[in-house]
């Protein structure tokens, strides 16, 4: 039988609260190391991509750690029309799940720092170059997971998943947040990590972009790809009735 939704919820809320606290927290930790941005950057990237990896294999059985609305949104668009992937109500709870873990990552991470719990960020994050950065990001992360799915690949999916991330902090103008829970919850952080509240739309409205970009170009070169949507991100085998 395969995991309760309450289960799979929990299971994103967890795991997203946990990326965020490592996206935020290795953030805080290279300020504190180091007074060279660009090690600052290495350090959080390096952080930031062993936590995905990790926490994929972890919550991956129960949820599919998606951890990011644009993959469970993809998820459900293209595995609608072949009864795979997530219905319209996971969709929803998923998304919801996800967003509040981020908003709680962020404050767990600042406490953790003995910083203030909700400290909103003043960090500017706009212009152009950096929207196009976020489509780049997103769309490229869409591709890669479900290109893994479609092609039985999955298994690898966590150590994949998290190269790209941390290659994507350092060859897009953005740093690639490619998540719209992770974008908000970075608003919540006044550190390394965060993005001003105002500059929160323009990311999402990228992220968005990048999702339309990435599943077009899916369908383009996968036209079966939905039928490989219960795969991500990592296979969900049935769990036994004992184990539950």
């Amino acid at each position: 039988m395969n995991p309760t939704l309450w289960r799979r919820l929990l299971a994103e809320f967890i795991g997203t609260a946990l990326l965020v606290a490592a996206v935020v927290g290795s953030g805080i930790m290279a300020t504190r190391l180091s007074d060279d941005i660009g090690l600052q950057l290495l350090e959080n990237s390096v952080a930031t991509a062993f936590a995905l990896g990790a926490l994929i294999l972890t919550f991956g059985p129960v949820s599919g750690a998606h951890f990011n609305p644009v993959v469970s949104t993809a998820d459900w668009f293209l595995g609608r029309r072949s009864g795979t992937g997530l219905s319209a109500r996971d969709l929803a709870g998923y998304v919801m799940a996800q967003v509040a873990g981020a908003i709680g990552g962020a404050i767990l991470a600042d406490l953790m720092f003995k910083l203030p719990a909700v400290d909103f960020s003043t960090k500017d994050r706009t212009g152009s170059d950096l929207w196009l950065g976020e489509v780049v990001a997103t769309a490229g992360l869409l591709l890669l997971i479900f290109a893994l799915a479609r092609s039985g690949r999955a298994a690898v999916a966590p150590a994949a998943v998290g190269a790209y991330i941390g290659a994507a902090y350092w060859f897009t103008s953005s740093t690639s947040f490619a998540n719209p829970a992770v974008t908000i919850g970075r608003a919540f952080t006044e550190t390394f990590a965060g993005i001003a509240p105002g500059a929160v739309p323009g990311f999402i409205a990228a992220q968005l972009a990048g999702l339309a970009v990435g599943v077009g170009l899916l369908l383009a070169l996968y036209p079966s790809v939905g039928s490989a949507a219960g795969d991500v991100v990592v296979r969900s085998e049935p769990l036994e009735e004992s184990h539950r």
